[in-house]
């Protein structure tokens, strides 16, 4: 039997093994479910994100299919999502449809090279104040989008610039359609109330069901897909790659990080709150690579960027879903309604498709946590509220590059101001230094926190303050964690300051095996000798009186 390294084996190799025909009816219905559900999002996705709708539900297929059979989470659903929207969008206003796939493409080869790369478990140390800060802009440029069709606007095209666009609808707010406002509205408020009756059929379903009958009985003067894209082709194109050389690549690198990292952070996030549900454990690499490859297939296909959905991967699980055959079950459920009735999408309203967006932008804004952020430490609400200005403003690779630096900076300020170095003579101390007989000319200070390029300014500082110079001074370092080049250089300084006037140097209870280690491969630990690197601090007083009995 072929034996695949456990990081990167899908999880279907694993649910194969001892797979039952009981799981199997549970995740074919599961399946079928999730595959209804995500049938309008796909085609709202689709259209929302300036593409024909039969690209969504491409990208729904294609994405689904490897995303399940290839992906490191039982019970994950591919597909395109609201988040892609304000990207995929702002590319094609760019660079064209063309561009689109180019970047989707690198951006596939970079979800790859972050899976093998074993980079899986560093984007889960993403700031939770940043995800919530683009999420929550995502949502309202989502809400933002869908304005022209849910109120039936008469104007042109809508302008990507966030400010541009809220002029340009209170401009042409006259020419409000009552007709497209009332099955937007009625759209809006079947998706509220329809889990009330049932879990089991999709609200969305229902709603696209229900208005696309009234409009056409009834023939409500309002825009429908076939009035606004024509046809919809019901059968999967021939796979194709986008011409690209070196020129292409530099210019598209940038839009393609940001497809990777959304990529990557959202399946991820889907794949955590997954294991969450249903007890499980996802392989976070395996992940990344099967996304990278569904994305590189999706653009193969003429395809949008591929995904973790978390409320279709939701769906799943509450609907019984277990294994990856739900979510291949989802992918082909999707394409024999595709190829078998693709060609009604184009009776489906517009406002219909508005209406089911702006609900999707409203779960999506995270408005609870957006709050409880806000109101927390400053430092968060600081990232948050830059992120979600900069997100719906400037754009969202800017927010996310800008949204790390700070939190980064923030982080630093926060540990800087964790760490301390105080004299044993002062009351600041932890311990009382009477309990100790601390020989005169003996000086001990003591470092509390990490010592690294921050904080290292703290100890020169304190070092400074000695009056008299002492012929011994003890270092206390039992609450070091870590320490970097710079904090080994600054206590290398230290050394040969003290060296030049006499004064021995001990450093006591290090007991850090990172700190024993740089200690040792900078030498510092020679330099001072290792009967002067103590475990105790009475240890450490023992060796001080022995230097000075010495001396």
């Amino acid at each position: 039997m072929i034996k695949l390294n456990p990081a990167f084996r899908p999880k279907l190799w694993d649910t194969l093994q001892n797979y039952n025909r009981q799981q199997f009816y549970k995740d074919i219905f599961a399946g079928l479910i999730v595959g209804i559900v995500a049938l309008p999002l796909a085609i709202a996705f689709g259209i929302a994100s300036g593409v024909p709708p039969e690209k969504g539900l491409i990208t729904a297929v294609i994405g689904g299919l490897i995303v399940s059979a290839l992906g490191g989470s039982r019970v994950q659903i591919g597909g395109p999502t609201g988040a892609f929207i304000v990207i995929v969008y702002g590319i094609i206003q760019h660079y064209g449809i063309g561009g689109l796939w180019i970047s989707t493409l690198i951006a596939g080869v970079l979800l790859i090279a972050m899976g093998i790369a074993r980079f899986g478990n560093a984007i889960k140390f993403i700031p939770h104040s940043l995800i919530i800060g683009f999420t929550s802009g995502i949502a309202l440029i989502i809400f933002s989008s869908q304005i022209k069709d849910f109120l039936g606007l008469k104007m042109g095209a809508v302008p990507a610039d966030f400010i541009e666009k809220w002029d340009a609808f209170a401009i042409h707010f006259r020419t409000v359609n009552p007709y497209a406002l009332l099955v937007s509205a009625s759209t809006t408020i079947i998706l509220l109330i329809w889990p009330k009756f049932s879990y089991k059929i999709p609200g969305s379903l229902v709603a696209i069901l229900l208005t696309t009958f009234v409009v056409h009985i009834i023939k409500l003067p309002v825009e429908t897909i076939g009035s606004r894209f024509g046809s919809v082709t019901s059968a999967l194109p021939a796979p194709a790659f986008p011409h690209i050389d070196f020129s292409t690549i530099r210019n598209l690198f940038q839009p393609a990080i940001t497809i990777a990292l959304l990529a990557g952070i959202e399946s991820l996030l889907s794949a955590v709150v997954a294991d969450g549900m249903i007890g499980g454990n996802h392989r976070s690499n395996a992940e990344l690579i099967a996304q990278g490859i569904a994305n590189i297939s999706s653009t193969v296909f003429g395809g949008i960027p591929v995904t973790g959905a978390i409320a279709r991967t939701a769906t799943n699980v509450k609907n019984g879903g277990r294994t990856p055959i739900a979510g291949i079950i989802h992918a082909l459920t999707l394409l024999i309604i595709m190829l078998a009735a693709g060609k009604w999408a184009v009776l489906i309203p517009l406002p219909t498709l508005a209406g089911i967006l702006v609900v999707v932008a409203f779960h999506m804004s995270e408005w609870q946590s957006f709050i409880s952020i806000l109101k927390g430490p400053k430092s968060d609400a600081a990232v948050l509220v830059t992120v979600f200005l900069l997100t719906v403003l400037i754009d969202l690779t800017v927010a996310i590059e800008v949204g790390m630096v700070l939190a980064a900076f923030l982080f630093i300020r926060k540990m800087i101001r964790s760490t301390d170095v105080t004299s044993m003579d002062r009351e600041s101390t932890s311990e009382n230094i009477e309990q100790y007989s601390v020989p005169q000319h003996v000086e001990v200070f003591e470092i509390n926190g990490p010592l690294f390029f921050g904080a290292a300014y703290k100890f020169k500082d304190a070092i400074r303050e000695v009056e008299k110079t002492p012929r011994v001074l003890i270092i206390r370092m039992r609450k070091v964690p870590i320490i970097d080049v710079t904090g080994i250089r600054t206590l290398q300084e230290v050394y040969k300051e003290f060296r030049k006037k006499g004064t021995r140097i001990i450093l006591s209870e290090v007991e850090s095996r990172q700190v024993l280690d740089e200690l040792r491969d900078s030498r510092l630990q020679f330099a001072i000798g290792k009967s002067n690197i103590t475990q105790t601090f009475p240890l450490a007083i023992q060796r001080a009186e022995q230097i000075l009995k010495d001396s």
